[in-house]
C-alpha cells in the first residue's frame, strides 16, 4: 500500500511539473516579454576565435536567426516563425523548407555576468541556454551605446 502511494505521489509531482513547464499562465508567464527582440548568446567570447551560439527573433517582421560565430567565422540560418501563445512559437526554415514547434522559457537571472536567461525545447538549431543583459535589446539603442554594454560584459 505504501508503494502504491508513492508511486502515485510521484506521478502526481511529475504531472504538476510538466504542467508548469508546457502550460504557462498568467501566474506563470514563460517570457515573451523578454523572447522577443534581444540578443541571446550561449557565452561570452574569450577570445577572437572562440565560436558562441547567436539566437533572436524579431517582432518587426516575423523573423529570426540561429548564428554560430566567432569574430573570423560563422554560419548562420534565418527562420520565419508564428507566435504560439506565451512560451510557444513555431519555426519554419525557409532554405529547406523544415518547420518545428519550439517551447522557450526566458526569466530575469544572475548568471555568468548576465541579466535574462532563456531555455529552448524542440529547436534543432542552435543550444537549449542562451543568456542575454541590459543594452542587448534589438532596435533600441546607438553604436556608443551598445559598445558601452559590451564592454561591462567583456571580462
Amino acid at each position: 500500500m505504501k508503494k502504491l502511494l508513492f508511486i502515485l505521489l510521484l506521478i502526481l509531482a511529475g504531472y504538476l511539473l510538466w504542467k508548469y513547464w508546457w502550460h504557462g499562465d498568467a501566474e506563470i508567464a514563460r517570457g515573451q516579454e523578454l523572447f522577443y527582440d534581444r540578443v541571446w548568446i550561449d557565452h561570452m567570447p574569450q577570445s577572437e576565435t572562440d565560436t558562441f551560439q547567436v539566437m533572436a527573433a524579431v517582432t518587426e517582421q516575423p523573423v529570426g536567426i540561429f548564428q554560430a560565430t566567432s569574430r573570423w567565422k560563422g554560419q548562420y540560418e534565418m527562420f520565419m516563425y508564428k507566435t504560439r501563445g506565451d512560451g510557444a512559437i513555431e519555426l519554419m526554415y525557409p532554405q529547406s523548407r523544415e518547420s518545428e514547434k519550439v517551447r522557450y522559457r526566458a526569466w530575469k537571472c544572475n548568471e555568468k555576468r548576465f541579466q535574462y536567461c532563456l531555455e529552448v525545447a524542440g529547436a534543432s538549431r542552435g543550444t537549449k541556454k542562451y543568456y542575454s543583459a541590459e543594452g542587448m535589446e534589438i532596435g533600441t539603442h546607438s553604436l556608443v551605446e551598445a559598445q558601452a554594454v559590451a564592454k561591462h560584459l567583456l571580462p
